[in-house]
């Protein structure tokens, strides 16, 4: 579950919506008052620094503001920019249109930003880290599923040029499951390979069942579903079919996750770790996600009935390609009329961000697991979603505290980001770490 897939409407400007051997928790730093709500301050001296989140009136972005505005307590300017504003953004932030694909609204919307949050569809990644880079902002997003991201690393000349800083994939997955390879491979000498994996489950009791629940942009998760995965083994980088059930394998979860059967699926954790565990040895890196059984039937019976393709359709009566219909729009369409989902009683949905991380300390075979847990209570109760909303805010309070060092050029978070601070920053809001080695 990409990032980038959570939450949130698929139009412009509008958000889509993870010790060695003792089994002890890991990777944690003190912390600055038991329950307390602030985060890191900006540094001594400085003026009222700008964050603008692009896609802030969206599902994500929503959580994004949220958080930076209760984290901060009015030390930070909080601008949500979004195509279609909508009620109830709450307290605290300013609110300002913007279309992302109008090269002047997206200046006037970014103007005097210290940082920019994508919380964008992926594929406008490019055209707002284009317009951070021109309003002289450093820039952070929640992924770009692959080869938008890869793309978005070809920009490095031009930001260190433009003495800004990017931070890609700065969500859940990826994001707090690069920070966790990181902290996973940290005592060991050579990597061999990573391995990243998301379980979640919903338990929730509902009146009605969602038919595609988890708060996910049914759009970028029918792309995660629906197109070739890369992998990286042996030293390079390859496409695998989507669901290839040759790739799926079964991983034990924490409770109450527990066992879940987990698909390769198109994300750019595979785009980053390789280039950046290099110089330690890696030869294989991939990426897999699993849900409930009866999500996952009903995702794999949409996909493999062709609702997630995006090219023109035939009709049976003999009408052209070219004046067919797209099933995925036919089938977002279709999604989009179904009611909101009403609990019965408490939410009780679990998600379990893991990085598996093999290598050698000292010639001796080891394999390191981190994990961050997201439950119901997390963020306050927002929620598993909080592992989405939070890091982008916190990797912005982190930079504006010194915690994250500004380094002009294009960076994934486990090059960027520092594990304690940003750990803390993470159980603050109720998520727990915890790191293992064998």
């Amino acid at each position: 579950m990409t990032a980038s897939s959570r939450g949130g409407r698929a139009r412009r400007g509008a958000a889509p919506k993870r010790g060695a051997g003792s089994g002890r928790r890991r990777g944690t730093a003190p912390k600055r008052g038991a329950g307390s709500d602030r985060g890191p301050a900006p540094s001594r001296g400085q003026e009222k620094r700008r964050v603008v989140i692009l896609g802030g009136a969206g599902a994500m972005g929503r959580i994004i503001a949220r958080d930076l505005v209760r984290t901060t307590r009015g030390a930070v300017e909080v601008v949500v920019a979004d195509r279609d504003l909508g009620p109830g953004l709450g307290p605290g932030a300013i609110a300002v249109h913007v279309d992302v694909e109008d090269p002047a609204s997206l200046a006037r919307a970014l103007h005097g930003a210290f940082v920019v949050i994508a919380s964008l569809p992926y594929r406008m990644n490019l055209a707002a880290m284009r317009g951070a880079v021109a309003a002289g902002a450093h820039y952070l997003d929640l992924g770009g599923l692959f080869h938008m991201t890869r793309q978005q690393l070809e920009l490095k000349r031009e930001l260190e040029r433009a003495g800004t800083m990017a931070i890609l994939g700065i969500g859940s997955a990826p994001g707090i499951i690069n920070v966790l390879a990181k902290l996973a491979a940290r005592d060991l000498d050579r990597v061999r390979e990573v391995h990243c994996l998301v379980g979640a489950v919903d338990r929730t009791r509902y009146r009605d069942v969602p038919v595609l629940g988890f708060g996910y942009s049914v759009d970028t998760l029918l792309d995660e579903f629906a197109l070739p995965s890369a992998v990286f083994r042996n030293g390079t980088f390859s496409m695998v079919p989507p669901l290839d059930p040759r790739e799926r394998i079964e991983v034990r979860f924490p409770p109450p996750v527990g066992r879940l059967a987990v698909d390769t699926t198109l994300h750019s954790e595979v785009a980053t770790l390789p280039l950046s565990f290099a110089a330690r040895g890696i030869r294989e890196v991939t990426f897999r996600q699993g849900f409930d059984r009866d999500f996952m039937d009903r995702l794999g019976f949409l996909v493999k009935l062709g609702l997630a393709d995006t090219t023109r359709l035939e009709l049976a009566d003999g009408t052209p390609a070219r004046a067919g219909v797209v099933p995925r729009q036919v089938l977002l369409a279709l999604l989009a009329r179904q009611p909101q989902a009403a609990p019965v009683g408490k939410p009780a949905r679990y998600e379990v961000l893991r990085a598996l991380v093999r290598g050698t300390r000292r010639g001796r075979s080891m394999s390191v697991t981190a994990d961050c847990h997201a439950g119901p209570r997390a963020g306050g109760g927002i929620g598993p979603d909080i592992d989405t909303g939070a890091p982008p805010s916190i990797a912005a309070q982190l930079m504006l505290s010194g915690e994250i060092e500004i380094r002009p050029g294009v960076w994934a978070p486990e090059e960027a980001v520092p594990v304690e601070p940003f750990v803390r920053e993470l159980e603050r809001r109720g998520m727990l770490v915890t790191c293992r080695a064998r």
